[in-house]
């Protein structure tokens, strides 16, 4: 997740002052809210999945053992339920943890109190972790022992079963790189069996097995992870300058600079001709500094305002307090990750995107290109941004592109070669028959990310269009397919949002269904053609086809 820190302070200005100004601090409510009359509904933390229909399901449970969660894969099997798994957090935007359109025979799983566990092997430098941990409380724990966690993604809200079973990542090239999933080397996994059997077992999957390559990133598709055994490293600092430059050789530099800083990444703001470097590399313990993390786009609504003169550093301070100056330097748990306003108490604050308070609304979309592929895009994108400079000013406006490195990954469902992950943000409207302004400049860049060079999606995040033939773009695709089939045979675990997603299929177009990323438009009718927008050609990309303000229909695609 990549939030912007350029509006976001006088968002919650209107927010804090405004309605709210007498509600106490607000966490993130739980993912699944239940009735007394009986059914649940679960939402992801934005308050709206892709297709805005809400996900109903009959009955959720809690287990806190292994057992009890095998004995909840039991009953589900025993009683031909279709399942999914839920963590105590739902920052995933496609609809991959709704179990099925027919509630009255699904069951949620959420693993939220299944969290009790962190065992440390010092000796071997390894952990193994209930699959509810939070991200937080385990990189603590493991710096405790003066040991760290090398790769976490730059947002702490997930829990360790959730972080490796989409790909989420941080950035680095070196060691076994950024992504999480390539530093499991163990997990168990709960899943249905014969009735012999008890209906459901628990297998222990070890790094040499070949199953581990499927599961370490599953889409929750094969079974219910219980525990994730992660590698470890002794503790160590980073140290961490922002460069802010111009970005006129960015699609010269980016690999240099990849291989150059370990934890490096880069963000670009097109409109303003500016890239910003982050030289991020690992140093010794004895390095002084207390460096902290706390990204001005995480933290709770009154630190927005009241501490927005930050924004130069995004949010990384010094020490506790407050950032005075270049190098950043701290211990990696506390750099690595953030996420303040989980945990706010403070009156009248809650994370920006909460739906409870109106706040921000948004599309996140994050293309994985081949290293080899990603300079043409960039290319192509100063190309599309020349041609009007302001057309790229909402982008940024929400952090513009944010570009990380990922290592090639064994992982069946993982990237097969070394990576860059771009994430922009950009306005998602209220109303889903409202259309964005200038629309047509994303929805181009999109398509060209994701078809014009072979982007993979982020399994997490993006519109449904994103995933068209996805399948095409992974060589292991099959052989996951081999390990989903023989781990739940009768697709307790699947359905028709999961197949979706993983099959790339393309489903039937309807009016306005390209206004918000649920399909690609082919007729005017897709778009909005009374409120003005047609769909017609790319500038650049003229294989992609947009959704354009035009005041003529004439030149639309027909």
């Amino acid at each position: 997740m990549n939030y912007f820190w350029n509006l976001i302070g006088v968002v919650h200005v209107v927010i804090t002052w405004g309605s709210i100004s007498t509600i106490e601090a607000m966490p993130p409510p739980p993912p699944v809210q239940c009735n007394q009359t009986g059914g649940c509904i679960l939402k992801n933390a934005y308050g709206a999945w892709g297709d805005r229909k809400d996900c109903h399901v009959s009955n959720v449970t809690y287990p806190t053992t292994e057992e009890e969660l095998r004995l909840a894969v039991a009953h589900a099997n025993k009683n031909k339920l279709k399942v999914k798994t839920v963590s105590k957090f739902s920052h995933t935007i496609p609809k991959l943890a709704c179990p099925c359109s027919q509630s009255q025979s699904t069951l949620l799983i959420s693993t939220a109190k299944l969290d009790s566990n962190i065992d440390i092997d010092v000796a071997n430098l390894a952990v193994t972790a209930d699959a509810g941990v939070p991200l937080r409380q385990l990189i603590d724990r493991v710096e405790e022992e003066n040991l760290s966690i090398v790769a976490a993604p730059y947002w702490e809200g997930v829990s360790v079963g959730g972080v490796i079973s989409t790909g989420a990542h941080g950035s680095s090239w070196w060691g076994k790189g950024g992504a999480v999933h390539d530093h499991v080397i163990g997990l168990s996994l709960v899943v249905p069996a014969k009735e012999s059997e008890g209906y459901a077992k628990i297998i222990r999957i070890e790094a040499n097995d070949p199953l581990l390559d499927a599961a370490k990133v599953s889409l929750g598709l094969l079974g219910v992870i219980s525990e994730v055994k992660l590698s470890l490293e002794p503790g160590f600092k980073r140290s961490i300058t922002f460069n802010f430059t111009d970005d006129a050789h960015i699609e010269d530099i980016f690999m240099d600079h990849a291989k150059k800083h370990e934890f490096g990444d880069i963000t670009w703001y097109p409109s303003r001709r500016t890239a910003v470097y982050r030289y991020d590399d690992r140093v010794t313990l004895n390095t002084r500094g207390d460096g902290v993390n706390d990204f001005i786009g995480f933290q709770d609504t009154s630190i927005l305002i009241s501490k927005s003169t930050r924004a130069a550093a995004n949010g990384f301070k010094n020490n506790a307090l407050i950032f005075t100056g270049y190098p950043i330097v701290g211990r990696q748990g506390k750099l690595q990750t953030s996420g303040a306003c989980l945990y706010s108490r403070r009156v009248d604050t809650s994370c920006a995107w909460d739906p409870r308070i109106n706040g921000l609304f948004f599309y996140e979309t994050t293309a994985i290109f081949p290293a080899n592929k990603f300079k043409d895009f960039i290319r192509d994108v100063k190309k599309l941004r020349d041609l009007k400079p302001e057309n790229f000013c909402g982008v940024d406006s929400y952090n513009g592109f944010l570009i990380r490195f990922i290592k090639a990954s064994s992982a069946y469902l993982g990237q097969s070669e070394d990576s860059i992950v771009v994430d922009y943000n950009y306005y998602r409207a209220d109303d889903a028959s409202t259309p964005r302004l200038n629309q047509d400049v994303w929805e181009e860049v999109e398509q060209m990310a994701f078809f014009k060079y072979g982007a993979r999606p982020h399994w997490a995040k993006n519109r449904k269009l994103a995933f068209l033939n996805v399948q095409q773009k992974y060589a292991n695709f099959s052989r996951f397919l081999a390990a989903k089939n023989q781990m739940d045979p009768q697709n307790m675990f699947s359905s028709e949002w999961s197949d979706e997603i993983l099959f790339g299929t393309e489903a039937a177009k309807f009016d306005g269904c390209a206004l918000e990323g649920q399909c690609i438009c082919s007729e005017d009718r897709h778009c909005s053609p009374s409120k003005g927008y047609f769909c017609k050609p790319g500038l650049v990309y003229t294989e992609a086809r947009v959704c354009r303000f035009s005041q003529s229909p004439m030149t639309s695609i027909v």
